[in-house]
């Protein structure tokens, strides 16, 4: 009785031959039928779906160019951004220099000081010239309208003769390479007096009241 249980469970769950046959039968059709499609593509349709074809390729070699082309560029024109960057501080640390003299009391009027800073001031212009040469460029700032493009203001200082937000004081020069801001200037900015916004606040009510 068991082997005759096996046997019918074999039966059952082996697969027969007739159903192998058939799923191969339907591959061989399914192929047949995708040929027999590729074969009713007329000679026109062919042309175009290789022209098609062709047209991405070059577009997409296009593309290729183009970047590597503006990475070679950037490369070239900015690839000593960093470099320029940190060589700044050159000129920040003979500010400091300069500074740090002219409030010395020990050295107020003497001649020592003025040689110094005479000698500093030349060691100043040169490393500009070097930097202009090399397309970076000091920002030209004071008196202008604070531009947060270029300019990060740091305090604001009353004075009534200035517009709000002009440019009355460089704390930091800033500087640009090229088109390309290297860094921005530290600024300080005019802003009207207390009183004289009073005064304004005062003007603005009267009028509202009439």
């Amino acid at each position: 009785m068991e082997k005759e249980q096996e046997q019918k469970t074999a039966r059952i769950t082996e697969p027969t031959e007739d159903t192998t046959e058939n799923k191969v039968s339907e591959n061989q059709k399914n192929q047949e039928t995708d040929l027999e499609k590729k074969d009713h593509i007329s000679p026109e349709e062919k042309i175009i779906e290789l022209e098609d074809k062709l047209a991405r390729t070059f577009a997409e070699m296009e593309n290729q160019r183009r970047r590597f082309e503006k990475e070679r560029e950037d490369a070239f024109e900015y690839g000593g951004f960093s470099f320029a960057k940190e060589a700044l501080n050159l000129i920040d640390n003979l500010e400091r220099s300069k500074q740090a003299l002219e409030n010395d009391e020990k050295l107020k009027n003497t001649e020592a000081l003025q040689k110094t800073l005479e000698h500093l001031k030349i060691i100043n212009k040169d490393l500009i010239s070097i930097f202009n040469k090399n397309h970076v460029k000091p920002i030209d700032c004071l008196g202008k309208k604070l531009n947060p493009n270029f300019h990060q203001a740091m305090i604001e200082i009353e004075d009534d003769e200035k517009e709000p937000g002009t440019i009355v004081q460089e704390i930091q020069k800033g500087f640009l390479i090229k088109d390309r801001l290297l860094r921005p200037s530290l600024v300080g900015v005019s802003k009207k007096t207390t009183k004289k916004e009073e005064e304004n606040h005062e003007n603005k009510e009267n009028l509202e009241n009439k």
